[in-house]
């Protein structure tokens, strides 16, 4: 191998420039920064978009929780919907059922009642007829016994136009029933005719042997009953049929007529107690109320009397009977120039003052270790043993500072900083 001497280059003897070299680094640690810069910012943009991702997705994730609960509810409300309709339906049926119950039993009530009454009224009108049947029977052979004379054969006619004259008396009055007519003259035509046969029943009993007494009465007995009671159901019938309540019915009515007067009344009394008790409280209050007023102007005149004078030179020119909140408000803005009731320029001032005085303590400076001074060093945080060391980086250049790089003092630590310094010079004890 054969060594080759390279005495000069450019004219120039061979050498190394430190300088150059410098540069030359720089410019390796200036490039290797950057291109550690720019990757740094890349893995930020990728860190960046992971974590926007990330969170997107977690958006995502949310709004879809989200919706699927808002559908859950909308489901449960909607069963809750149709639960709520099923159970209303349900209940709007069985009402109905009910009240379809309720009416087909009293149909059934109002249809057994009017069979009951049909009944009873079929047994009393036959029985009533049947009652006068039975008297004519009874009566009419006495009445024959008692009018029989071979001389006079016609006066065997005499029964019939006796028990007929009832009787025909009582269709007129059942037919003055039916045309809503006045019955009273046929009931009275009938106790007459009545009357008349069971005389003639009981004088022939008396005087004839041959009918005898026992006869006459029964005969008598039996012209009277008859037409009572066929005109007794006659005059229920025309009662019935006039609309005129029985007897049962009017002191039913008259019990409910008590039974709402008593209500009635006790209403009005309920009502007047409380009138009473309205106007009792009413007068409490607007007694009260005057009390507290003449405590408040008297408490206001004794504490205050450059304002009362004025409060109640403005109620008397208003026409007001007492001085009103905001006659006092207005007064007392008038008198002390505060908006504020209670507030005087004297109370302004010490409130001022001492607001200031309470700015002033709260902002000076503490003194001792725990002062603002010490507040503004730092304590110097450990670094993790992992963390690369940017100084092996530059061949161990410290790194460049730049202004603004450090925090700025405050300037009450300034001026403390500069307390401290002429006290030491001067030898004063700081305050």
């Amino acid at each position: 191998m054969t060594a080759t001497s390279v005495e000069k280059v450019n004219g120039h003897a061979p050498g190394f420039d430190p300088r150059a070299l410098a540069e030359a680094e720089a410019i390796r640690t200036r490039a290797a920064a950057e291109a550690e810069a720019l990757r740094i910012e890349a893995q930020g943009k990728a860190d960046a978009e992971r974590a926007l991702a990330a969170e997107q997705a977690e958006e995502l994730r949310i709004a879809n929780e989200r919706k699927r609960m808002r559908l859950e509810k909308d489901q449960a409300d909607h069963q809750a919907h149709l639960a709520r309709k099923a159970a209303e339906t349900a209940k709007s049926e069985a009402d109905k059922e009910k009240s379809e119950k309720a009416a087909a039993d009293e149909e059934a009530a109002e249809a057994k009642r009017d069979a009951e009454q049909r009944r009873s009224e079929n047994w009393w009108k036959w029985g009533a007829r049947g009652i006068y049947a039975v008297g004519l029977v009874i009566a009419a052979p006495v009445q024959f016994m008692h009018f029989w004379d071979p001389k006079r054969p016609f006066l065997i006619a005499a029964p019939a136009l006796l028990e007929g004259l009832a009787l025909v008396l009582a269709f007129g009055a059942a037919w003055a029933t039916a045309h809503r007519r006045d019955v009273a003259p046929y009931r009275v035509g009938i106790m007459i005719g009545a009357a008349i046969a069971a005389g003639i029943n009981m004088y022939g009993g008396v005087t004839d042997e041959a009918i005898g007494f026992n006869a006459g009465l029964i005969g008598a007995i039996a012209s009277l009953g008859g037409p009572i009671v066929l005109m007794a159901y006659e005059h229920g019938i025309a009662q019935k049929a006039d609309g005129i309540p029985s007897w049962r019915e009017r002191r039913a009515a008259e019990k409910a007529e008590q039974e709402t007067a008593a209500a009635r009344e006790m209403a009005r009394a309920e009502k007047r107690a409380a009138e009473v008790k309205t106007t009792a409280e009413k007068a409490a209050r607007e007694q009260a109320a005057k009390e507290e007023q003449a405590h408040r102007d008297a408490g206001r005149q004794a504490k205050h009397p450059d304002v009362w004078e004025v409060a109640d030179a403005l109620r008397s020119a208003r026409g007001s009977m007492f001085v009103t909140e905001q006659i006092w408000a207005e007064s007392w803005l008038l008198v002390t120039g505060c908006k504020t009731v209670g507030i005087r320029p004297e109370i302004e001032a010490q409130s001022r003052a001492a607001q200031a005085h309470m700015r002033t303590v709260t902002d000076m400076p503490v003194m001792g270790p725990a002062s603002l001074i010490s507040s503004q060093i730092k304590t110097r945080q450990k670094k993790d043993p992992d963390t690369p060391d940017g100084r092996r980086n530059n061949g161990g250049t410290p790194p460049v500072r730049r202004p603004g790089d450090t925090p700025r003092y405050s300037e009450v630590a300034k001026r403390q900083i500069g307390r401290e310094t002429a006290a030491r010079k001067t030898g004063e004890a700081i305050e």
